[in-house]
């Protein structure tokens, strides 16, 4: 049997504090998705258009105490099993470690194969938002499920130039992403996730305008772009994925850049930053890829 997925976070707020969001049907409405219905220790569920097939509550209540909820949430016709862990790290931080049985391994995650391909970074932006929320900051926009556009806009507090340079420098990227990129920053050049030695098949940059934006294409068509605009002393920041089968949207990977653009507002509006993952664990991910541990350790440094 396969390991579970494992995500670990910090969130700056007292233990309480996180619980009452994590299991508060108002504010589960404003970080997690429209709808929420929660009885402890009797029920516990969510469900609505940025929920994966939340067309209806799937999730059956097994444990809740003060620190703990854990639920059987079935997907693509599998049962699966999330457990929210909370532990308190001080008067106002709480570390929260989420698993979930049933995950495919990272190489199907990538390839998006079924519904439960898709909880690793369906949990990553949710657990970014509810940091957001018990920080008292703006939420980051959430995957629609029931709608093939993928379009988001953000306000970043840095001028665009700061912005742009975190996106195009390799050392900078894997600072807020969590993971290492290899970019050769002109039009043409090559794009990868991790290096180019491992990935076979890097996208190429066919727009980059510094300050402004840069566009990435993919072989099977997929194109991601990021437009920038000077708004309010900070940033307007435009993410738009596209060029792919309408019929089959790649939510996961939308899903994937969605939590990174949360950590990317925290990197460049909180001094001293630091950020909110402290650990991912996914089967076959491959090794060197992350650098979530590394940041966190340089982060407390």
């Amino acid at each position: 049997m396969s390991e579970p997925m494992m995500i670990r976070i910090r969130a700056g707020a007292p233990a309480k504090a996180v619980y009452h969001a994590l299991t508060d049907p108002e504010a589960m409405r404003v970080w997690l998705d429209e709808h929420a219905e929660v009885d402890l220790p009797h029920r516990y569920a969510f469900w609505g258009p940025h929920t994966i097939e939340g067309d209806a509550p799937r999730q059956r209540l097994l444990h809740a105490d003060d620190r703990t909820l854990r639920f059987a949430w079935p997907l693509g016709g599998e049962e699966s099993v999330v457990e929210i862990r909370l532990e308190e790290r001080g008067p106002e931080e709480t570390e929260l470690t989420l698993t979930q049985t049933g995950i495919p391994s990272f190489a199907e995650l990538v390839a998006e194969t079924g519904a439960l391909s898709l909880a690793h970074t369906f949990w990553a932006v949710a657990v970014a938002n509810l940091v957001d929320y018990v920080e008292g900051r703006e939420p980051t926009p959430k995957c629609d499920f029931t709608s093939p556009v993928m379009r988001a806009e953000v306000f970043v507090g840095a001028p665009p130039q700061a912005v742009y340079d975190s996106i195009v420098d390799p050392g900078t990227f894997a600072r807020w992403f969590g993971a290492k990129v290899e970019i050769e920053p002109h039009v043409g050049g090559r794009w990868a996730m991790g290096s180019f030695e491992t990935e076979p098949s890097p996208a190429r940059i066919t727009e980059l305008e510094p300050g402004r934006r840069m566009t990435l294409l993919w072989e099977e068509g997929l194109v991601a772009s990021w437009e920038l605009e000077e708004s309010d002393g900070g940033t307007r920041l435009t993410l738009v994925q596209s060029g792919f089968d309408e019929d089959r949207p790649p939510y996961g990977a939308w899903m994937g850049w969605l939590s990174g653009i949360a950590e990317l507002r925290r990197f460049h509006e909180l001094r001293p930053w630091r950020p909110i993952w402290l650990a991912v664990h996914v089967e076959g991910m491959p090794q060197g890829l992350l650098t979530i541990e590394e940041n966190a350790r340089a982060a407390e440094g």
